[in-house]
């Protein structure tokens, strides 16, 4: 569980919506003390100057402070403190809470003392300045505001704080709610993928997702595709391979085996023909068997390349000679056409020359009497460009895309008339990549088919 995806991304998601909605609060927080400290000094000071009018006021009106007991009380209620006012010598002349009255005043700390005139006070816009006197009246003790009273910045504070809270939890609720939906949703098509894996790792070659996302995981969802197309295609041609190695086998061993069995059991002496024969069958097996190690080793990078600069005309007539006689009993014409001073090559010749063979071994099994084989090479940039091409049968359109894959054959009779054991391309295929080039196929059905090679120039 701790290491699953959908719990890292729920981790991670929560961790993000923790940090957004802890940074936002904090902002809130501070943003709003501070306002409320600037509110709070305002009406104090607002406060304060009404205070201090009305007393003064009274005092002036009255000639001393009778009856400044009711007024305090008044004004202690609607601002929600207490305030004492005490005369010069300290003794309490009214206290809102009616307590003290009489009483020599001993302020504690949290209280503000403030003077009544001639204490400079700044004025109050829509408040009158209150007579000039030389003497001060005395001394007014505001206490703090009470935290209960819903016009204190105590209480205001706490309340937003509270709205804060219940915010930043309905928040991270609802974000948990829906970091839980969309990671299901996320999460889905990388479950389907695993489980699409898994039954393709179990071998059923069949699985296909179906998602219609244009993002990466819908990327990846079609590079799945890709690779079951790959991997199932792979299946069947290994399949169609055991099957071919098995049907190559069985003919010259059927063969060795009948032989051998009817001289063991003296129907037929062996004689110089049938030994030809046998020697025939033994020869095509034991081909087969060093083509498929050579496959085996190309395709694994172990393949051996002793390579030098080679003059490539001279091996291209050598090839090209080998197989005059047999174009010549068929009925086909093989000619060569070499551009002028081609470069030299850096190749194994022993290789290049098997790769040959191969080529126009396939280009004779697919040419009939009349048809003609061409063998031409030229230089382009720092490559040489070998194609043969025949005017023969040619290649199907659905068939090119395999035509380098072993056993596959064209002609799916599996006659050996029309070739031998189906690994000759794809040996050749192998052989040119070994030495840093490629190989093409350019084919028409009816109209003959042209297979060129490149291979890297020694200059």
């Amino acid at each position: 569980m701790i290491h699953s995806l959908r719990f890292r991304l729920l981790i991670a998601f929560l961790s993000v919506i923790l940090v957004t909605i802890g940074t936002v609060s904090l902002f809130i927080s501070l943003r709003t003390s501070g306002e409320i400290g600037r509110f709070e000094e305002r009406r104090e000071e607002a406060h304060f100057a009404r205070l201090l009018h009305s007393l003064t006021q009274h005092y002036f009106e009255q000639g001393d402070w009778t009856g400044i007991q009711t007024q305090v009380e008044e004004m202690g209620s609607l601002y929600g403190r207490r305030i004492v006012l005490t005369d010069k010598s300290g003794v309490v002349i009214a206290d809102s809470q009616g307590a003290l009255v009489g009483q020599t005043y001993q302020p504690p700390p949290s209280e503000k003392p403030l003077l009544l005139p001639p204490q400079p006070f700044p004025p109050h816009p829509f408040l009158p300045q209150p007579p000039t006197i030389t003497e001060s009246l005395g001394t007014i003790y505001i206490g703090p505001e009470s935290s209960t009273d819903p016009t204190s910045s105590l209480f205001l504070s706490h309340s937003i704080t509270q709205f804060v809270i219940w915010g930043c939890l309905i928040g991270g609720g609802v974000a948990l709610a829906l970091t839980l939906i969309l990671s299901r949703r996320i999460l889905y098509p990388i479950k389907a993928l695993t489980e699409a894996a898994r039954r393709l790792g179990q071998g059923d070659f069949s699985q296909r997702l179906e998602l219609k996302d244009k993002g990466e995981v819908g990327e990846l969802a079609r590079a799945f595709n890709s690779m079951a197309n790959d991997l199932e295609r792979a299946e069947q041609l290994r399949r169609n391979m055991v099957a071919d190695v098995a049907h190559e086998l069985r003919t010259p061993l059927s063969n060795i085996r009948g032989y051998l069995e009817a001289v063991n059991d003296g129907v037929m002496k062996p004689d110089a023909e049938s030994i030809q024969s046998l020697n025939e069958e033994a020869t095509r097996l034991a081909r087969l068997v060093d083509e498929l190690q050579e496959l085996s080793l190309a395709e694994a990078g172990e393949l051996k390349l002793i390579c030098q600069s080679e003059d490539i005309s001279k091996l291209i007539s050598q090839s090209v000679l080998a197989f005059q006689a047999q174009a010549a009993s068929k009925g086909v014409a093989l000619s060569v056409d070499l551009g002028d001073e081609l470069p030299s090559v850096n190749i194994d010749s022993q290789r290049i020359a098997q790769v040959l063979h191969n080529l126009l071994d396939n280009a004779m099994a697919h040419t009939d009497s009349g048809d003609s084989i061409n063998v031409s090479a030229i230089q382009k940039d720092n490559w040489v460009e070998v194609s043969v091409a025949d005017t023969g049968k040619g290649i199907p359109d659905e068939d090119l895309p395999n035509i380098f894959e072993r056993f596959y054959r064209v002609d799916k009779s599996r006659a050996r008339a029309t070739g031998g054991s189906g690994l000759g391309l794809t040996i050749a295929k192998r052989l040119v990549e070994a030495h840093g080039g490629g190989i093409e196929v350019q084919s028409e059905l009816g109209r003959g088919t042209r297979l060129t090679f490149t291979l890297p120039s020694s200059k």
